[in-house]
């Protein structure tokens, strides 16, 4: 059995979310009728339609197939060229199985999408938020970041300047604001900012946030201050004029002793009387005070008890746990909670968390850490108002130390749906590897993040407001 196959053209282009179409000819060069299978293979088989997928040729006649190439405008549609084959199977030779191969380049588009965690912030002398950046493009990003406001009344530190973020990926830069003059009394004021992505022949992308900047004393402060201060002077002034005078006077009493004249005719034998002694009155005894006591004085009612519930074991109880068993090491618990079920049981380094497969989606996740000097996320839920069907973070952005816990998400009756969470630990004392289970798919391959780079967090989950994860693995 022979066959000979033509791809007009060989090689094409197709833009995400457009198509492009390819047409294979084929001829039947042997010597009986044969029905021909069509299936495509490799990385762009996906968004394939092969059109008819089978076609009846007899002996040396020809016939064409339509390849229709449709790639989305996602980030896995990666930009460049992707080689494609259609494997052709004749029902009569199965054996005689051949694959004509062909290469469709896809081309390159780019989109940004910035946001501030959390997109205000106070302080007295600083503020700290975080901005974070999507590569929503089929390429690698590379953007810089810089700060500005009206009337220069901040400073910006940013960190780090630029980053590059692969297709599909996210970064977090910090930023450090500092206004310019402290406001030491009153209330306080608020200074919107613009913090700007700007890529290379590309207009910036402005993010808007507010910084309040809170006054160092309040104004009430200053009013007590005052009236304090009028209050002591006047007291000063009065004590002066009105000063009393203290004397102290002492009345010596002295005692006389009368000597009796003796009559003429008395002998001079006798004796002049004694002066009486004076007899000194002892002072009073001190009086004793008794205190009261005994047994009736706490009452003769006997009290009930009632047993003591067992505490609720978070995913710190178990962390501290394992730290008593091995406390040079790291380890990372951590338990989930399903809308209408509420929490699961603490797992620990790389369990599963939750029910995959169920289609109940999280809302919120506990996390404890060892070894690690503390760990901090932020919960990505759900957004009914968005028009691209994303999701947000939700605020606030938390962190907890060593053995401590972590809540990301919200536990309450009508919490949104939790499409993600990112979490990172400290830089110099460990990496974050993750991977969740999303409805309708399966469970994400695994991931880190990379410490000391612009990914100083890792994602887990998805950005899609009709999807949510049903369960987690984590491990540091």
């Amino acid at each position: 059995m022979s066959l000979w196959t033509s791809l007009e053209p060989a090689s094409t282009t197709v833009d995400p979310g457009g198509s492009a179409t390819v047409r294979l000819r084929l001829r039947n060069t042997g010597d009986v009728v044969e029905e021909y299978r069509f299936e495509a293979v490799g990385s762009l088989a996906p968004w394939t339609v092969v059109e008819p997928q089978s076609l009846r040729l007899y002996p040396g006649t020809t016939g064409s197939v339509d390849l229709t190439f449709a790639p989305p405008r996602t980030p896995d549609a990666t930009a460049g060229p992707n080689p494609y084959a259609v494997r052709i199977v004749p029902t009569e030779h199965p054996d005689a199985t051949t694959a004509p191969e062909g290469n469709v380049t896809i081309t390159p588009f780019t989109q940004v999408r910035a946001e501030l965690v959390p997109p205000t912030v106070k302080g007295r002398f600083r503020g700290r938020p975080k901005l974070a950046v999507d590569n929503l493009g089929n390429t690698k990003l590379t953007a810089s970041v810089s700060g500005s406001d009206n009337g220069d009344q901040l400073s910006y530190d940013i960190r780090p300047g630029s980053v590059q973020i692969e297709p599909g990926r996210a970064a977090f830069v910090k930023a450090t604001l500092r206004p310019r003059q402290i406001i030491w009394f009153g209330s306080a004021e608020q200074r919107p900012y613009t913090l700007a992505v700007q890529r290379s022949g590309a207009a910036p992308l402005d993010v808007e946030g507010t910084y309040v900047q809170r006054g160092f004393l309040p104004r009430w402060l200053m009013a007590f201050l005052s009236i304090f201060l009028a209050l002591a002077v006047t007291f000063v002034m009065l004590w002066i004029a009105y000063k009393p005078q203290v004397r102290s006077t002492a009345t010596e009493k002295t005692q006389e002793a009368g000597v009796s004249m003796l009559p003429p005719s008395a002998s001079p034998s006798a004796g002049a009387p004694k002066a009486p002694s004076a007899e000194a009155t002892p002072p009073p005894s001190a009086a004793v005070t008794e205190q009261p006591g005994g047994a009736g004085a706490g009452g003769g009612g006997s009290e009930k008890e009632e047993e003591a519930e067992a505490p609720e074991r978070t995913a710190a109880t178990a962390v501290q746990e394992l730290a008593v068993d091995d406390p040079g090491g790291r380890h990372i618990c951590y338990r989930v909670h399903a809308a209408g079920k509420g929490w699961t049981d603490a797992v620990c380094d790389g369990e599963a968390a939750g029910e995959a497969g169920s289609g109940t989606p999280l809302t919120a996740v506990n996390i404890a850490v060892s070894g690690t000097k503390g760990t901090s996320g932020g919960a990505y839920v759900a957004d009914p108002a968005s028009t691209e069907g994303k999701g947000k973070y939700f605020d606030p952005w938390s962190k907890a130390a060593d053995g401590i816990d972590n809540y990301v998400g919200s536990t309450k009756k009508d919490a949104p749906d939790l499409m993600g969470f990112s979490i990172s630990v400290d830089a110099g004392k460990g990496t974050v590897c993750q991977s969740s289970y999303v409805n309708n798919h399966d469970w994400l391959d695994l991931a880190c993040d990379n410490p000391g780079d612009a990914l100083e967090f890792t994602y887990v989950g998805t950005h899609d407001n009709k999807e949510w994860i049903e369960a987690v693995k984590l491990r540091v």
